[in-house]
């Protein structure tokens, strides 16, 4: 059932929340900035908090509200395609897949000599990672079918980076891409933002352009077929679209889990079931997942900043656990 309230009030608050946390992300960190710092360091008086701001913690920001926001988004359109709740880009193998994308192009040194390879290398694995899913959960997507070709895409996705680390050409580069698998939106730049946004967006907007497609495949495929929906060509281009946001993503901040998973589900009580109407609740509620968890991370003492994907892990896991019992359940009363 939707949540008791307007539509203009969920939408205030959702958008006071999200500012909060990006006001928090900026403030927060090794030297602390005080409001009135800050301000002197967006006017140009304070060079030092100027550089911490822009060159550090803004790119970062931004990130993690892109980032976020895209895997959200992702996690909607398959989860309403396949209409199957336990769909996401990392369940799905398309995470681990990327990721072995990415890591042959570090590697190699291939992403050193032309920057443009990473991206496009993990994007074009995340591509036939969920194409292969598709392939394999074929016209009946049941919750079981799809979770055990995402586990096998998935395992094998694992079991070629763990090969790619091992035939590494020396040990402190392993090191390095080991670190990077574990996710951080740390040190990045707006070089990482050039990188990344484009395809993001572009993957955004073809998953937003399937919303109308997502309603009516709620009520069958045959009826969706009746309405004028290719249903072979839409299933192509969200499945571009979640390939560009997820290699993009895992291109630049490393495998990040579960956000794709659990912001289509924490939206959902606002806005209601019907698909297309989670799309976006669910990007913004992405980016504000991403932005807190990465927030939290850098308030946690410790000798080197815990990964990202470390914490979404552990935040993310309790709920998968949760929702497979859940639908457990149904399948057993249903």
């Amino acid at each position: 059932m939707p949540f008791p309230s307007s539509r203009s009030t969920r939408i205030t608050l959702t958008a006071l929340a999200l500012a909060l946390a990006a006001a928090l992300s900026l403030a927060v960190g090794p030297a602390h900035l005080s409001p009135a710092t800050l301000f002197r360091g967006v006017a140009g008086s304070d060079e030092t908090a100027r550089i911490i701001l822009f060159e550090l913690r803004l790119p970062r920001t931004l990130l993690a509200l892109v980032i976020g926001g895209g895997l959200g988004l992702a996690g909607a359109g398959l989860q309403g395609f396949l209409r199957n709740p336990l769909a996401a880009p990392d369940l799905v193998g398309a995470s681990n897949a990327a990721a072995f994308g990415a890591v042959v192009m570090l590697a190699t040194g291939a992403a050193n000599a032309l920057s443009w390879l990473l991206p496009v290398s993990a994007i074009l694995c995340s591509l036939l990672a969920v194409a292969g899913v598709l392939a394999a959960a074929g016209r009946d997507p049941r919750i079981l079918t799809v979770v055990l070709a995402g586990l096998a895409v998935s395992a094998l996705g694992a079991a070629l980076v763990a090969l790619t680390l091992n035939l590494a050409p020396n040990d402190f580069a392993a090191l390095e891409i080991a670190f990077w698998l574990l996710g951080s939106l740390a040190d990045r730049s707006f070089t990482h933002i050039a990188i990344a946004l484009p395809p993001i967006v572009l993957g955004a907007a073809l998953i937003l352009r399937r919303g109308a497609m997502l309603d009516a495949l709620a009520l069958g495929e045959e009826t969706a077929r009746s309405l004028g929906f290719n249903i072979a060509r839409e299933q192509v281009l969200l499945v571009i679209g979640v390939a560009l946001i997820s290699g993009a993503s895992v291109a630049v901040a490393g495998v990040i889990g579960f956000i794709g998973l659990v912001a289509p589900h924490l939206a959902r009580p606002f806005v209601g079931s019907r698909p297309a109407a989670v799309l976006v609740p669910s990007a913004v509620t992405g980016a504000l997942m991403l932005t807190c968890a990465d927030t939290a991370l850098r308030l946690i003492p410790s000798l080197d900043e815990i990964r990202l994907g470390v914490i979404t892990a552990l935040l993310g896991a309790p709920f998968f656990f949760l929702l497979v019992l859940r639908e457990r359940r149904s399948m057993r009363w249903g």
